[in-house]
């Protein structure tokens, strides 16, 4: 059986719960907490294997709990549960070691499966926290790119760099050079320059390190 302990400080949703995961034959409830402090407790002394907590809650809050679990019972496995589905919640949630992130409106079925897959050692997250999820990773991988482009392109003077910016806008020689004043031909041998330092193969490659970096956004 996997022993399950509901955090919650509205009775009733307490009550929902225990109901959905009773129906369950491998689900036991074994206890339930109205706020952090109190789950932390009965974490330890009913030997839980798995831990649904809130995370808006008084005395403490579940993210606080977690961490506090973290420390006492590093054996149990953490689920939040909650209707708050901010992306720094499910990132910190996540980061600070649970084993997944369900929203209330999550259906029973799916409830069940990751209190299953929480107890089995599985990372489990609803749909909703997982969109959230990824588009971090992605806000995260641009940032890598951003990084990684404004390094390459210490390399060029001030001047090099508005001329850059305006090959991630996409202009031509011409169009640049009347934007800078320049003419035409100067541009040109900028944008040799450019290539040849940052060792790019032709100004579609050097606009989009442009982009990357920022330039001209």
């Amino acid at each position: 059986m996997i022993r399950v302990l509901v955090t919650d400080d509205e009775p009733l949703i307490r009550a929902g719960i225990r109901m959905i995961l009773s129906s369950a034959e491998d689900i036991e409830v074994v206890a339930e907490a109205a706020d952090g402090r109190e789950a932390v407790e009965l974490a330890r002394t009913h030997h839980v294997d798995v831990a649904l907590l809130d995370l808006q809650m008084p005395v403490m809050d579940g993210l606080t709990a977690l961490a506090e679990l973290q420390r006492a019972a590093p054996r149990v496995r953490v689920l939040i549960l909650t209707t708050f589905g901010e992306r720094q919640n499910v990132l910190r949630a996540l980061s600070g070691g649970s084993a997944g992130f369900l929203l209330k409106d999550s259906a029973p079925a799916e409830l069940m499966r990751a209190v299953r897959a929480a107890a089995a050692g599985e990372a489990y997250l609803s749909p909703g926290a997982t969109r959230h999820v990824v588009d971090s990773l992605a806000s995260g991988g641009a940032a890598q790119r951003e990084e990684r482009a404004r390094r390459r392109l210490e390399k060029l003077t001030e001047r090099e760099l508005d001329v850059l910016a305006l090959l991630g806008e996409g202009l031509s020689n011409a169009d640049a050079g009347q934007r800078i004043h320049m003419s035409e031909a100067t541009v040109k041998a900028y944008v040799s320059r450019i290539l040849a330092k940052l060792e790019c193969e032709n100004r579609v490659q050097a606009a989009l390190l442009a982009r990357d970096a920022g330039l001209g956004v």
